[in-house]
């Protein structure tokens, strides 16, 4: 019997997916600094605009963030959220999701994941109910401060690790997690590499990294950590979005 041996093709990675950021305070898009609101900075009038540009510009995923509801503990802009989704989006969305009834009406807007926060960190049970229902359409969110699990709009650091809950909600059955590194959020001075090398290695589930990205050569950064990590799922990019130092078009291509 005549064997015939090809050679292995090389298969190209999967790539990162690119979430641009829209925070939504007040009705409209803003950025806050580590997440303070006493530094923020507003870029539009109407979060829904700059959603808009994103899809023309080539993006199937959105973030998007509550800010008041992440301060209030309900959100407060599912106006401007149902209307983001309505352009044909995928939305990833978070800030206040703190019950079940709050996740079950985002769900039933269309919006195609959620993240969990505060609630994640304080009762397990809750996000055990949630992906026992929802399964991979919930998602929860791991915001640090030092390493410290940050809740409430990044009000109060607990003293929980970010890597024991990174664990902890992957044995839950969570299937990716949303990973900020606070001190880098907004900006503009480059990701904390380590710190989302170390939870990725930490876990076997997918991660969104978030926090920092300050132009194109921290997302060809975050490609060559996909090669070494391929549960690195993608990054959220914000502010350098909005100062001009990315071009979305440009990194939707890498």
């Amino acid at each position: 019997m005549l064997c015939v041996w090809a050679p292995l093709r090389e298969t190209s990675p999967v790539p990162l997916t690119i979430y641009p950021a829209i925070d939504i305070k007040g009705g409209r898009c803003v950025r806050l600094t580590q997440g303070r609101a006493d530094r923020e900075t507003v870029y539009a009038a109407d979060p829904v605009e700059v959603a808009a540009g994103f899809r023309a510009a080539g993006a199937v995923w959105v973030h998007v963030v509550d800010l008041d509801g992440a301060f209030a503990g309900e959100p407060q802009n599912l106006a401007e959220v149902q209307a983001i989704v309505a352009l044909g989006l995928q939305v990833q969305f978070g800030g206040g999701l703190r019950s079940r009834a709050a996740v079950e009406q985002a769900l039933d807007f269309g919006i195609s994941r959620v993240v969990i926060g505060t609630r994640a960190a304080e009762e397990g049970g809750f996000v055990t109910e949630l992906v026992k229902t929802y399964g991979e359409k919930v998602a929860v969110g791991i915001d640090a401060r030092n390493g410290r699990v940050a809740v409430k709009g990044w009000v109060d650091t607990t003293g929980t690790e970010a890597l024991a809950l990174a664990r902890r909600m992957e044995g839950l059955g969570v299937r990716t997690l949303v990973h900020t590194d606070i001190s880098s959020d907004g900006t503009l001075t480059g990701p904390n590499f380590v710190a989302q090398e170390a939870l990725l290695a930490a876990v076997r589930c997918n991660v969104i990294a978030s926090g920092g990205v300050s132009g194109r050569e921290d997302v060809l950064k975050y490609l060559e950590t996909k090669k070494r990590r391929p549960n690195l799922d993608g990054i959220i990019i914000g502010k350098a979005l909005y100062e001009g130092r990315v071009a979305l078009a440009d990194v939707l291509t890498l």
